[in-house]
């Protein structure tokens, strides 16, 4: 089945987790983004050339708002991981599928009653995930982990958008990897920058190769699985960062922790599966 390299893609995401922790240990997590997104551009340009596609695009203001937007989810996502434990950062930004549907409904989209179901379900697990019993500094990194999916949910939106008007997804990705790029190395101009060795640039170069390896397992899952079974088996992420996060770091999440993340895996799959323009796929 097509929707299982899927799970490859989520194994390559929590890898990419894994590398941004430890790199974090050295590094800023700006620093970090500007690596994964710069590394990503130079590969993304090399395809550009392969594929033989045009940079020129009339969607320009779109591709830099998606870029803008996705920059932030990235950033945020990378900072919340050095701040809470892995599983628990990952599940926050996959809040991004409940957001994309809410933005949906916004734009004009019909909103069924399950889809106000999933969106429920899902607020009541970002509550108990955040529950005010979390120490003051998980709390910030909870909320920091939140606005990385409310931020990526926005990109999402923006890349249907882009996809609707006809616009490559290779020069999609592209620009996204150029604006961030250049977004991280405005920062950094202004903000200290650690020197790389030969273990750091090889977690470095780790964040950016799993992740551009897990975007294209997804990438094939989505466009030859089945799309509801392949964002089910999205969430298996959580399930490979908590056992990253268990062997490197002796994370052990509280049986509360599960439940928020039972919910908030239940509502985003709910969400996908409600705001499809197609019919259900049948498995």
């Amino acid at each position: 089945m097509q929707s299982l390299w899927m799970i490859a893609a989520s194994f390559l995401f929590a890898c990419m987790g894994v590398c941004v922790k430890l790199a974090a240990q050295t590094h800023s997590a700006v620093e970090i983004t500007f690596y994964r997104s710069f590394i990503s551009l130079l590969l993304m340009f090399g395809l550009v050339r392969l594929r033989g596609v045009r940079l020129a695009t009339p969607h320009w203001r779109w591709q830099i708002s998606r870029g803008l937007v996705g920059f932030a989810a990235l950033f945020a996502y990378f900072y919340a991981i050095t701040l809470l434990p892995l599983a628990t950062a990952v599940t926050l930004n996959y809040t991004s599928a409940i957001f994309l549907a809410l933005y949906l409904a916004l734009a004009g989209w019909q909103v069924r009653r399950g889809m106000l179901g999933a969106l429920a379900l899902g607020l009541a697990g970002v509550i108990l995930l955040l529950k005010p019993t979390f120490q003051a500094e998980q709390l910030v990194g909870g909320l920091v982990g939140l606005a990385s999916g409310v931020m990526a949910g926005m990109a999402y939106f923006s890349v249907r958008e882009l996809g609707a008007r006809g616009e490559s997804e290779i020069r999609t990705v592209f620009y996204f990897s150029l604006v961030a790029s250049v977004c991280a190395a405005v920062w950094l101009v202004f903000g200290e920058i650690h020197p790389v060795d030969a273990d750091s640039g090889l977690l470095l170069f780790g964040v950016a190769g799993f992740a551009t390896l897990a975007q294209l397992a997804m990438t094939r899952a989505y466009s030859r699985g089945k799309t509801l079974l392949s964002a089910a088996l999205a969430y298996s992420t959580v399930i490979f960062s908590s056992l990253a996060g268990m062997l490197f770091w002796g994370e052990v999440l509280p049986a509360s922790a599960w439940a928020a993340i039972g919910l908030i895996v239940l509502s985003g799959i709910a969400a996908t599966h409600f705001s499809r323009a197609s019919p259900v796929e049948q498995d």
